[in-house]
């Protein structure tokens, strides 16, 4: 019997650089939220330092994910975020629609993303956006990466596992590829999160910086993580390359991440 070969399979692949079913993604999103992470004539060159340093995937909004080389995407992923909110509004928990799943396939996107926060004011209005996403998603044969978190004025513990298990859940059953949430405190209680959910579960970067990050992803990764999706710890990292290869080397159990990539990234002006 030969393997299925469709639209969702071949971007589900490109989604892990290593065709080992482990995912590092580095979210670069964080603009429209909280301000730059660089200047722009700079944008560029930190995604080749991402590229080049083994991450798997990059997460932009659709107008940044226009300005990127496109020859750094041969080696690297391209999700689109579809999410938006910035801390000004008068709730910042809500999150909205800015973007469609035609559009990210227009801008080559290999996968999209949306954000959830259970517990919020909106948590209604997100969980429909994210249904009728993974209906597009499903139409296109596009992977959705479902962001959520227990995040509003009804949540006690955002890192409570029982509460994270329930999130990761919403994501699976709503029809999400993959999810990343929070990490559970403690955080060896991880694995109970792993095992309640049908898809594969990614934390976010986790409160740790230089080697304790490593350490944190060692951590998700020996407990049945699939993966993280990290950005601030890269992308404010004094060497974003060292960073990221790192983190790639721990979560792909590689010696060297970029032992394949030498010389395959193109450079871009920085």
């Amino acid at each position: 019997m030969t393997a299925r070969s469709d639209g969702l399979a071949v971007r589900l692949a490109r989604l892990s650089r290593h065709r080992d079913g482990r995912f590092f993604f580095v979210p670069m999103d964080h603009s429209v939220a909280d301000g730059p992470i660089v200047d722009a004539a700079r944008f560029n060159g930190l995604v080749g330092d991402v590229v080049a340093g083994g991450a798997d995937a990059i997460v932009v909004h659709k107008g940044r994910a226009r300005t990127v080389d496109p020859r750094l995407l041969r080696e690297c992923a391209l999700i689109v975020h579809l999410s938006a909110s910035t801390p000004h509004a008068l709730d910042g928990h809500a999150k909205v629609l800015v973007g469609d799943v035609e559009e990210a396939v227009r801008l080559g996107a290999d996968a999209v993303s949306v954000h959830v926060n259970i517990g919020s004011d909106t948590e209604a209005a997100q969980l429909a956006d994210l249904g009728s996403v993974a209906d597009a998603c499903q139409r296109w044969n596009v992977p959705l990466l479902a962001m959520v978190y227990p995040r509003g004025p009804r949540i006690a513990d955002p890192h409570d596992p029982s509460l994270l298990a329930h999130v990761v859940n919403v994501a699976a059953d709503l029809g999400a590829t993959l999810v990343k949430t929070a990490w559970p405190e403690p955080l060896d209680r991880m694995a109970e999160i792993v095992e309640s959910c049908p898809i594969p579960v990614l934390l976010a970067g986790g409160p740790a910086r230089g080697a304790a990050l490593n350490e944190f992803a060692a951590s998700v990764m020996a407990a049945g993580g699939s993966g993280l999706a990290v950005g601030r710890g890269v992308f404010q990292h004094a060497e974003p390359v060292k960073a990221v290869r790192e983190l790639a080397s721990v979560i792909h159990g590689m010696p060297d991440s970029a032992e394949l990539l030498t010389g395959r990234v193109p450079a871009v002006v920085r």
